[in-house]
């Protein structure tokens, strides 16, 4: 670091009032699990991952014997985890300090004896998806020099697949004899092609790419033995939709529904119907669909979002659901309709919030849908935080938000803006920002902001821009491009300095910006300049927080150390908060800590402290 920078302050507590206080640290703090997810053929061998140890980390659970084991124990917590189909083997993927740059570990399930690298002869890199089988292993690594897939069976690896381009594993058929890889030779990783390969010689059986603009994503094999059906993910109609394709005879079955917005899927464990999730204008919705008949029938759930879901062997739905008001629970919906709590974590449940509303407002790339949550009583123009979401492919949910809730906690209404480049709003609105991203987006949010200053919800001088991530970006680009709109800003992790975050930055992201920008920086030397933060540096004029990992891989620290420096030679009043952690944190306390220092320094900037 070439300059010292202003440490963030790290308040003892964020309000003078105890039970506010404990409420929202207690929301941060209150055991929650994963929808577990089961061995393909010992359904009774389970995993999810949990925070209850203070630590998002990996849990076994033998539903046999009701036996839950802590499998992975790592100082900043892991995520990434499967089963082998036997339930003999745990694999996790195993990084250092969440740089995302490891392998894959694997240990017995009920824990005898300790893990050690799956592979050997696999190397390093950052995953690029895993399949595993009775026979055969298949497992992508994305290192600096493209994409690699490797194949292991019979004690041997080969490496069946290399490409400069981004590529990955992504389904196994049954019988494990096809194996499907999605891959972007045709130079656009954000709408990848699909290709199907005999596994016993990795020849190609078959290509699917739909054009340009119009990706594939290949979702599951049918669940039956010798059955050459594959699941996927279409746009061929402006909007993410199923297809189902027989590897073998070529034949596709376009699943047409009869539902706004966007869907996802996966089969029912007979191949017989599909279970649908559902997304539209932010909320998710459970239906099943019968292959046979085509008919859709809706698995009722209150509106809200589904956070994961899965059908088992006997035809029971396990899901995860929540809204902003409602902390999330893990629920089982029995073949009769009953539906009850399947998993509860030991320990305090995390209290509730606020529920939220919708917004439409008009844009200049059409009508914009926000979420909207203001604390409990409050009347008139409130100060007023934009939580700007990550991605930039993602969208705002009404979901439960422990971190939306402290902002209210805290005085402020809270919007959310499913900007321009938002998922879930067809492929239109998804890939409006291709050629000119940040700037499109805050666009929209700038429209959203003249709606909630007009509508009296927001008090247009103690309006706030915060994001993580590529929220992060906009944020830092917002200061620059809108001064006046904004009182203050709190940058998580963010894209700041373009051109060095390029340079920096993990391949697959790479491949990602060049689809996005529409080259390399070397190519398109003026689009880089003008999306990036640093360009508009001297137009900052309001208190500016920025947080960041020293081991991230998405959003490097040098290219934030660069926008910092130039900051620092202005009379901005700035904070920077340094970690020893990657994209963001897994471990609880540091959340909590994080948290803290954004409200904290929003409530000053804007008088509430």
């Amino acid at each position: 670091m070439t300059t010292q920078h202003p440490a963030a302050q790290v308040p003892d507590q964020l309000f003078a009032d105890a039970s506010t206080e404990a409420l929202w640290r207690a929301r941060f703090k209150a055991p929650r699990v994963s929808v577990p997810d089961w061995a393909l053929d010992a359904p009774d061998a389970n995993i999810y991952v949990s925070n209850a140890s203070g630590v998002w980390e990996v849990y076994a659970w033998d539903r046999a014997t009701g036996s839950h084991r802590q499998v992975t124990d790592r100082p900043n917590g892991t995520l990434h985890a499967t089963t082998s189909p036997d339930g003999r083997w745990i694999w996790w993927f195993d990084d250092t300090d969440g740089d995302e740059f490891g392998s894959w570990v694997r240990e017995p399930f009920h824990g005898e004896g300790h893990g050690g690298k799956a592979l050997p002869d696999v190397p390093a890199g950052y995953p690029a998806g895993l399949e595993i089988g009775h026979g055969l292993v298949a497992i992508g690594v994305s290192t600096d020099d493209g994409s690699a897939l490797y194949a292991h069976r019979n004690g041997e690896t080969t490496r069946f697949y290399s490409s400069t381009d981004d590529a990955g594993v992504a389904a196994l058929s049954r019988d494990e004899r096809l194996l499907a890889i999605s891959h972007s030779e045709h130079g656009d990783s954000r709408h990848p092609a699909v290709r199907v390969l005999a596994s016993d010689g990795f020849t190609t059986i078959a290509d699917k790419w739909d054009g340009e603009g119009k990706g594939l994503a290949a979702l599951a094999f049918s669940p039956k033995q010798g059955d050459p059906r594959l699941l996927l993910l279409h746009e061929r109609k402006g909007r993410e939709e199923l297809l189902i394709w027989d590897i073998e005879s070529g034949a596709e079955q376009e699943i047409e529904l009869d539902l706004p917005g966007e869907v996802i899927g996966d089969f029912y464990p007979d191949a017989s119907a599909l279970l649908i999730v559902h997304f539209h204008e932010g909320r998710s919705s459970l239906h099943r669909y019968d292959l046979g008949t085509g008919e859709l029938t809706a698995v009722e759930t209150p509106p809200g979002r589904i956070g994961g879901a899965g059908v088992r062997p006997d035809g029971v739905i396990e899901y995860s659901w929540s809204n902003a008001a409602q902390p999330p629970l893990v629920r089982v919906r029995a073949a009769d309709g009953s539906d009850t709590v399947l998993l509860e974590p030991p320990g305090e449940k995390a209290p509730g919030s606020e529920p939220l509303t919708d917004a439409f407002v008009e844009g200049p790339g059409g009508r914009i849908h926000a979420l909207v949550s203001r604390p409990s009583g409050a009347d008139g123009p409130q100060p007023t935080v934009f939580l700007l979401h990550g991605g930039p492919h993602a969208a705002d949910e009404d979901r439960f938000s422990a971190y939306r809730a402290v902002w209210l906690d805290a005085g402020f209404a809270v919007v959310e803006v499913n900007y321009r480049g938002s998922t879930g709003y067809g492929s239109a609105w998804r890939d409006a920002i291709e050629g000119r991203p940040g700037l499109t987006e805050l666009e929209d949010v700038a429209a959203v902001h003249d709606w909630a200053v007009r509508s009296g919800l927001a008090d247009p001088a103690r309006c706030v821009v915060s994001g993580a991530s590529w929220g992060g970006y906009l944020t830092l680009l917002a200061l620059g491009v809108q001064p006046g709109r904004w009182a203050a800003g709190v940058a998580g992790v963010p894209v700041a300095d373009y051109v060095a975050a390029y340079e920096d930055e993990m391949e697959q992201l790479r491949a990602f910006d060049r689809a996005l920008f529409g080259g390399s920086p070397t190519d398109v030397p003026s689009v880089y300049d003008e999306c990036s933060p640093i360009t508009y540096i001297e137009n900052v004029d309001v208190p500016v927080l920025v947080l960041a990992g020293d081991n991230d891989p998405r959003c490097p620290i040098r290219q934030i150390e660069n926008y910092l420096d130039r900051l620092a030679a202005r009379s901005v009043p700035y904070e920077f908060y340094r970690y020893d952690a990657g994209h963001g944190s897994l471990v609880i306390a540091e959340t909590i800590k994080q948290v803290a220092i954004e409200v904290g320094f929003a409530r000053r900037a804007v008088g509430l402290a």
